[in-house]
């Protein structure tokens, strides 16, 4: 079995990236390479090549002088990112019911049960996280490789827009649908619960914002 070690500059970005997502780091707060490196005790240029990887990923904004932003995402972005879920959400979870394997659905299964157990006990932290994975194993579920290659490169803003919301019981009992009607291979009842779970996604996100 092949040993896949993680770089510094990848276990950097990890930490930042779960930091932003998670939402220790908030939008607008500045990360300066010196400071980062001491706080991480590695040298800055792990640092400097992980912060590369995160404006790749739309995840902060560059400044002159080695710093760097968290992204403050705007209403356009977060239209354009939801659209975008409109287009392929649908097919996805259509695909995934047709395709899925039983070790597929085991996956998705105890990342369920993750998701519930921790919307249970209100921890935030774990059933967002657990939320954003269950959407993409179901793009895997998918077996697409364009799809795949489509999502990759979103794949962290789409987590960070899956994370939006407060109401952890129902985006979990949702899910619960979702996978019932996967494990059936019942895809066209997945596909219109698909579009059914976005709209509910975005009344959850404009209800924890305040929005009309």
């Amino acid at each position: 079995m092949s040993d896949v070690r993680e770089s510094e500059a990848e276990r950097v970005a990890r930490r930042l990236r779960d930091e932003i997502l998670d939402g220790v780091r908030r939008p607008g707060e500045r990360l300066v390479e010196r400071e980062l490196a001491a706080g991480l005790e590695v040298s800055r240029v792990p640092v400097r090549e992980a912060l590369k990887v995160l404006v790749a990923e739309g995840l902060i904004t560059l400044r002159p002088r080695s710093w760097a932003v968290v992204r403050t995402f705007t209403d356009s972005d977060i239209a354009d990112l939801t659209e975008v879920r409109a287009a392929f959400e649908p097919l996805t979870f259509r695909l995934a019911a047709e395709r899925r394997t039983r070790e597929g659905l085991d996956r998705l299964r105890r990342t369920l049960d993750g998701q519930l157990a921790a919307a249970r006990t209100g921890d935030a932290v774990v059933a967002r996280r657990k939320a954003a994975d269950f959407h993409e194993i179901v793009t895997e579920l998918a077996s697409n490789e364009l799809l795949i290659e489509i999502e990759r490169p979103l794949r962290s803003r789409m987590r960070w827009l899956l994370t939006q919301h407060d109401d952890l019981k129902a985006v979990a009992e949702q899910h619960m649908e979702l996978y019932a009607a996967i494990a059936n291979r019942d895809a066209d009842l997945a596909e219109r619960m698909a579009s059914e779970h976005l709209a509910q996604s975005q009344s959850l996100f404009r209800d924890s914002r305040g929005m009309p």
